[in-house]
């Protein structure tokens, strides 16, 4: 779920560039390249430029909501919190009585005092 989430997120990004490439900054931007005469017969000389606005906004918002959610599924939980050291630690109980011997090599040095 977490990958199609990141797909998503991908392809929603792409169009955000796109769309902003194509806004008109002061001096045209892309959005003459793709048709300026059609756009502006179809949606009039200030149309395109406010729809393209409003579909920025939308796709940034998009985008902040992907990025939140993606960030929250891929939080690690409680479980993963702890280190598997710990974890078997905990696990072996070392009871006081029990018979701690001294490795091999230990052993032998002590003898050979």
């Amino acid at each position: 779920m977490q990958g199609f989430f990141i797909f998503i997120h991908s392809l929603i990004s792409i169009f955000l560039i796109l769309v902003v490439l194509m806004q008109a900054s002061q001096g045209g931007g892309l959005s003459g390249t793709f048709g300026s005469a059609t756009t502006s017969a179809i949606m009039g000389g200030r149309g395109a430029a406010s729809f393209l606005s409003r579909l920025t906004t939308w796709l940034a918002g998009v985008f902040l909501l992907l990025a939140v959610l993606i960030s929250l599924l891929s939080a690690p939980g409680e479980a993963q919190a702890d280190s598997l050291l710990k974890q078997e630690s905990e696990n072996q109980l070392i009871t006081p009585g029990a018979d701690l011997s001294l490795p091999a090599s230990q052993g032998l040095l002590d003898e050979n005092e």
